[in-house]
């Protein structure tokens, strides 16, 4: 059993900041990658950035040059800052773990508002 657990969201104004964590615990047989999705009210879930066990980095183009993903290996953590954050940042972020053997796993989700 892997749990993901989440931390980091809230509101903010925008050109806001915010810093999101997501610790996975429990029987990881290895992990591949860790990345952040986020889900909009009547959108679908969407790739925010991606970072693979070897710290290659992807990006969707909408948040390239604002957000930077990072990770802590031997914490099993993820990390999103997000820097100079708009209206359309507002959603569920959630945090997904690709193990080795191989299998998916998704964080509860947590909510980012930007808002004035």
């Amino acid at each position: 059993q892997v749990q993901l657990v989440e931390s980091g969201g809230g509101l903010v104004q925008p050109g806001g900041s915010l810093r999101l964590s997501c610790a996975a615990s429990g029987s990881i047989f290895s992990i591949n990658a860790m990345g952040w999705y986020r889900q909009a009210p009547g959108k679908q879930r969407e790739l925010v950035a991606g970072i693979t066990s070897g710290g290659r980095t992807n990006y969707a183009d909408s948040v390239k040059g604002r957000f930077t993903i990072s990770s802590d290996n031997a914490k099993n953590t993820v990390y999103l800052q997000m820097n100079s954050l708009k209206p359309e940042d507002t959603a569920v972020y959630y945090c997904k773990l690709v193990a080795g053997n191989p299998s998916i796993y998704w964080g509860q989700g947590t909510q980012v508002t930007v808002s004035s």
